[in-house]
């Protein structure tokens, strides 16, 4: 047996047992992926896969125990060529972040700036996708650190912890009526048509919690993953939008000067944590730890390190 089978096997999996697009995404043919998974269940004595025909239907029982372990294998030999190139060139590499839209225009350039100048030989590689999409990239070891609010710590396969605390603001076309009243409720905004995040970002669960929890149904009248384009819409007239606060530091810089009002609504929509994850038992590069370190002041290499052996709890940040 050998790697090119273990990782035949692996991407088949994940290409939902699809040998024509396993065979594509490792760059072969369809024969001699077929043909090596073949031999690794001879040698075996087992088969991983039940056919119909030529075609893979589903992982038998055995071969999801074959899978753990190709699992294990295959990671080990990620951390040996990171043990490699942390030793030959321990300053330069490449640092793959998956995060989301919101952490990569507004949070990261600050950290990334300051790596780079820290590793001015380390180049960054920046990953945007969904908080699920962000975890299946750590996941698939397409990037070594993730950032998120939702979705981290929902897989065993992850280590997260909590990065930093953030809350909703409201935004408000300047002179709308909601912008003199003192105290904003619920009831105030669920009647105003709603601009916002797409269900599965930046703390949407949240926003449709309040309103549950109070039986009330918000107009929503646009959906989007980008906060600019909800600060946009909001110019526009077509609502009033619920973002992310560091979404809207240009606004609260721009004073007087800007088109749009902003109002705090931590209170109304609670408090949300972003998280920072890795894959459990990655070996992690200096420059890893130290990025980590730059996201956040509560995070440091000996809590990180210890994270990974799964000895931090979230209360102890």
């Amino acid at each position: 047996m050998n790697l090119h089978q273990f990782r035949f096997v692996q991407e088949a999996v994940r290409r939902n047992l699809n040998l024509t697009e396993t065979a594509k995404a490792l760059h072969t043919s369809q024969p001699g992926v077929s043909k090596a998974i073949i031999e690794l269940e001879e040698e075996l004595g087992i088969e991983i896969f039940a056919r119909h025909g030529k075609r893979l239907k589903r992982v038998t029982e055995p071969g999801q125990q074959v899978l753990k372990s190709i699992e294990l294998i295959m990671r080990e030999v990620a951390n040996l060529k990171r043990i490699g190139d942390e030793f030959s060139s321990e300053d330069s590499g490449t640092l793959s972040i998956a995060t989301t839209h919101t952490q990569a225009r507004y949070v990261l350039p600050e950290p990334v700036a300051k790596l780079r100048l820290a590793y001015p030989k380390v180049n960054v590689s920046l990953h945007q996708g969904s908080p699920t999409q962000v975890a299946q990239m750590l996941m698939d070891e397409v990037a070594e650190i993730g950032i998120a609010t939702e979705s981290l710590d929902a897989y065993d396969e992850l280590v997260s912890l909590p990065c930093y605390e953030w809350q909703h603001v409201l935004v408000l076309p300047v002179g709308h009526p909601l912008c003199t009243k003192p105290h904003l409720t619920l009831e105030d905004i669920a009647h105003e048509p709603l601009i916002t995040y797409h269900p599965s970002y930046t703390g949407r669960t949240k926003i449709d919690h309040a309103f549950a929890v109070r039986k009330l149904e918000p107009r929503i009248a646009l959906e989007a993953i980008d906060s600019d384009v909800i600060k946009t819409y909001v110019k526009l007239g077509l609502g009033v939008g619920i973002a992310a606060e560091m979404s809207v530091r240009d606004v609260v810089e721009g004073g007087a000067n800007n088109e749009l009002v902003i109002r705090p609504a931590g209170q109304l929509f609670g408090q949300n944590v972003a998280r920072v994850a890795f894959k459990r038992g990655a070996y992690l590069r200096n420059f890893v730890f130290q990025f980590a370190e730059l996201l956040s002041a509560r995070l440091n290499r000996t809590l990180v390190a210890r994270a990974m052996t799964g000895h931090v709890n979230d209360y102890e940040l």
